[in-house]
């Protein structure tokens, strides 16, 4: 009992901030007549405003909202590019602010550039080692060999994590730094909007750190089978 409780205990700290996270969109996402532009509009309005010149804006079907800055990019999901809502306007706003991180060329940029490709291609490594152990372990029969391939997977695994909760202060300053003072600023928002704003932007902020939780549970599940 008191593992079973310990585990609900891991999973809830876990999945709280990807769920805390979905509601805070959801709750800030109704339509709001009274701004004065869609979030796609605020951010075509931003490229113009900050003279992001080689900063081109997309609408994306699977409504993961980011900025690219392989191909400085700032794409919105469709949700948040089409509709007048304090979430679409706040998550506009808070990829522009990764724009003009990169823009300026702030020393904080360079953590996306330097952490997320390596973040990515570790846990992509260790997803193939630990779905291809079992296929060495009919070829090799060696246990020494299938233990060290599991054990060098899930390293990758928690590694890729880890990588993830790097880039944390460069998504604080994209809300905190840029975001939040461009829309009160420049009177986007009403004063009375401004708490309702900062939870979406510190939602914004805190999605990868959200997802690097979510990994290292898939790590401690990974662990809690091999210990059987």
């Amino acid at each position: 009992m008191p593992y079973l409780i310990l585990t609900l205990l891991l999973v809830a700290v876990v999945y709280l901030p990807s769920i805390w996270i979905k509601l805070v969109m959801r709750k800030h996402g109704v339509i709001r007549d009274d701004l004065p532009g869609t979030g796609g509009e605020l951010a075509a309005h931003l490229i113009k405003r900050f003279e992001l010149n080689d900063v081109s804006l997309e609408d994306t079907d699977d409504n993961k909202d980011h900025y690219d800055p392989a191909t400085r990019t700032v794409r919105l999901g469709q949700s948040n590019f089409h509709s007048k809502s304090l979430t679409a306007v706040a998550v506009a706003a808070h990829e522009i602010g990764h724009a003009i991180q990169f823009d300026r060329e702030e020393p904080i940029s360079k953590l996306r550039n330097r952490y997320i490709p390596t973040a990515f291609m570790l846990k992509r490594c260790g997803v193939l080692l630990l779905t291809a152990a079992p296929f060495i372990a009919v070829l090799v029969r060696a246990p020494a060999a299938i233990i060290a391939c599991i054990a060098l997977g899930l390293l990758l695994q928690l590694l890729g994590a880890l990588a993830y909760l790097i880039v944390l202060p460069e998504e604080w300053d994209a809300s905190f730094r840029k975001a939040m003072p461009i829309l009160i600023e420049g009177e986007y928002i009403s004063e009375t909007d401004i708490p309702a704003v900062n939870s979406v932007l510190k939602a914004a902020a805190l999605t990868y750190f959200a997802a690097a939780l979510a990994d290292l549970l898939h790590i401690g599940r990974w662990i809690m089978i091999l210990r059987r």
